[in-house]
């Protein structure tokens, strides 16, 4: 319940904030015409540079957003750097990128340095064992004391004898930040290896007996995709399936906002940037978000357009 209340919320705040900023690029002239990019047929005149840094959980996701925007204004250029959700928002907060990818919320430190979060999409965190492992799934009390090092073999619960092997991302990482907070074990974790991508962390579980990990949505669905699955596969988390519609509906305890992140308001943005976030606002970015099997928030309020 308390899950829902907060998609609710984030789905209220997203609207608001992006359609009120693609309304502010595009305020009404004196003749009180639209002055939209697509009402006034200037599209392909846009052009420029956008330079993008942060979570490698959203890599899927914003590469497939700059590949079709790029196609849509042709004289713009998006660059993205996948270097960790802290590193992208001191990137933002320092000047060397226009916008920032996080993976968690914003700190109170953060925005008291004028940096804004913008929930654009919810992601669900799996948790994936490799294939030959027959434990099909968990309780939240066995998982925290698995990351905890209280369970340290398979066994306890069910499956082979067999010790357990952590695999988890690095400090800094929105992933783990949102996974050990959802979890109430900021800081308690005890990791085998601690890696700095989500396709690290499926790659070495794959490749290791006895290992778990914890992958973003979009990356478990590409391995699906892939045939990654055949070697990894996810865990019932409380009898609860890892997808799409349990994040929607609440029931999926593990999901977290994934925030696009300015240096100020968004109506104080670079025309360019208001723009990318019309775009992936639009009806075509939020496809494009589905598509790469995130959950997109609530879209009654969607423009067709930025």
């Amino acid at each position: 319940m308390r899950i829902e209340k907060r998609r609710r919320l984030w789905n209220v705040v997203v609207w608001m904030v992006l359609l009120g900023g693609c309304g502010g690029p595009w305020a009404e002239s004196d003749s009180g015409r639209g002055t939209s990019a697509e009402q006034d047929g200037i599209g392909t005149q846009w052009e420029g540079s956008l330079h993008l840094a942060g979570s490698s959980s959203m890599e899927k996701m914003t590469d497939a957003l700059a590949e079709c925007f790029m196609e849509r204004y042709p004289k713009v250029t998006v660059t993205v750097q996948f270097t960790g959700s802290s590193a992208g928002i001191e990137a933002v907060a320092e000047g060397s990128a226009d916008i920032g990818l996080a993976s968690r919320g914003l700190t109170e430190e953060e925005r008291g340095r004028g940096l804004r979060g913008y929930v654009v999409a919810l992601d669900g965190i799996a948790l994936c064992v490799d294939s030959a492992n027959p434990v099909t799934e968990v309780t939240r009390r066995q998982l925290a004391d698995i990351y905890t090092g209280k369970i340290r073999n398979w066994a306890s619960i069910g499956g082979d004898d067999l010790p357990i092997v952590l695999i988890g991302r690095e400090a800094g990482s929105g992933t783990r930040e949102a996974f050990e907070g959802l979890l109430g074990l900021s800081g308690q974790c005890t990791y085998a290896n601690e890696l700095d991508s989500t396709g690290a962390v499926m790659a070495r579980i794959a490749s290791t007996p006895g290992a778990i990990g914890y992958v973003s949505f979009d990356v478990l669905k590409a391995s699906t995709e892939n045939a990654v699955q055949d070697v990894v596969h996810p865990l019932l988390l409380d009898g609860t399936a890892p997808d799409a519609e349990n994040v929607r509906t609440g029931k999926y305890p593990l999901c977290r906002p994934l925030l696009m992140v300015t240096r100020g308001e968004l109506a104080d943005q670079s025309g360019l940037a208001r723009l990318w976030f019309c775009y992936v606002a639009s009806q075509e970015g939020q496809d494009i978000l589905e598509r790469v099997g995130l959950v997109t928030v609530d879209g009654s309020s969607r423009r067709t357009g930025p």
